[in-house]
């Protein structure tokens, strides 16, 4: 029998995953995010074999040395920016993420914002609410419509290609950028490469970001590149917080060098930059792109699933590279 923690309460499809193969399965009893000190704390001298964690929780050396005897980190989350993975490899500790399990329901939280912000749906919800509405009028809350126009992905992976087949639905022309062009997804698509993101920017009326938190995405997005986005274009992120400079995103809504925005993450989370909550132009949600029940409970089930198999010696499901 093994022993493995749970740095939060996850759905418990996973939890009873693993209680049902005997193994003993603690789950930490705050309802918040553990401090680094609480984390070592629960850690330390409990033997244990495996780590659920989450992202919120910074898994580094410090860590390891709290729990030598963990050999897998299996992190509750598609991106591991939280990991120090350079670390775990010289330490032969192995470190899984939950990838392909949670497409859709992000995908369709991008494409979600995108309508809101475009339809102003929160606005308009909010004037109603107020008591401001007193009969239709022709200029009222105008916004946008999809058909047409241009979406721009930033990122090609799962997600970003899902995005794009969404987004034929709508009667909406795809251009993207990755690292390297997909012949086969511009075939299925008709979506077209571009060569770098300014070029992307420049052509878009929409916007979607879905690439991982790394030193080079660090404020991809930042004051010079939102001057380049047509003063009607509307910025989606789904990825991660920090790749977006969002005080000057701030700036550029309130100037209306774009016309709005759609945000599920941000950078320096759980707070918001300042402003950004004034903005009538901006729709922002908690970081809830993947909370489905689906999503959700198939997440456990995979981080279940690779602590399973490196317990049996087996290799994991999805070992990050």
């Amino acid at each position: 029998m093994a022993k493995i923690f749970v740095t939060r309460r996850i759905p418990e499809a996973g939890i009873e995953l693993l209680r049902n193969n005997n193994h003993k399965v603690v789950v930490s009893e705050k309802a918040g995010v553990l401090t680094k000190a609480e984390l070592v704390a629960s850690l330390k001298d409990q033997n244990y074999d495996a780590v659920i964690s989450l992202l919120t929780d910074k898994i580094d050396a410090e860590i390891f040395d709290a729990s030598p005897s963990t050999k897998i980190f299996a992190n509750y989350a598609v991106g591991y920016d939280n990991v120090d993975v350079p670390e775990a490899k010289k330490r032969g500790i192995i470190i899984t993420n939950t990838p392909g399990v949670l497409t859709n329901a992000v995908a369709e939280h991008a494409f979600a914002l995108l309508l809101a912000v475009s339809k102003r749906l929160v606005e308009s919800d909010t004037f109603l609410r107020e008591g401001k509405y007193d009969g239709w009028a022709p200029l009222l809350l105008l916004g946008t419509e999809l058909t047409g126009k241009t979406l721009g992905i930033v990122g090609l992976g799962r997600i970003g290609s899902r995005l794009a087949q969404y987004a034929r639905a709508f009667d909406l022309r795809v251009v993207y950028y990755d690292i390297t062009a997909n012949s086969d997804f511009e075939k299925m698509t008709g979506a077209k490469f571009m060569a770098n993101v300014d070029e992307l920017l420049k052509v878009s009326d929409f916007v979607s970001i879905h690439v991982p938190l790394l030193p080079s995405t660090k404020h991809l997005i930042n004051a010079d590149r939102l001057k380049l986005m047509k003063p009607h274009a509307i910025l989606i992120n789904t990825s991660r917080g920090p790749v977006i400079d969002e005080s000057a995103l701030v700036e550029a809504l309130k100037n209306k060098t774009i016309r709005g925005a759609g945000l599920d993450v941000f950078e320096n989370e759980p707070k918001l930059a300042a402003g950004l909550a004034d903005l009538p132009n901006v729709v922002i949600t908690p970081h809830t792109a993947s909370a489905t029940e689906e999503a959700r409970a198939a997440m456990s089930e995979l981080v279940a699933k690779n602590i399973l198999a490196v317990l049996k010696g087996e290799k994991a499901l999805s070992e990050v590279a």
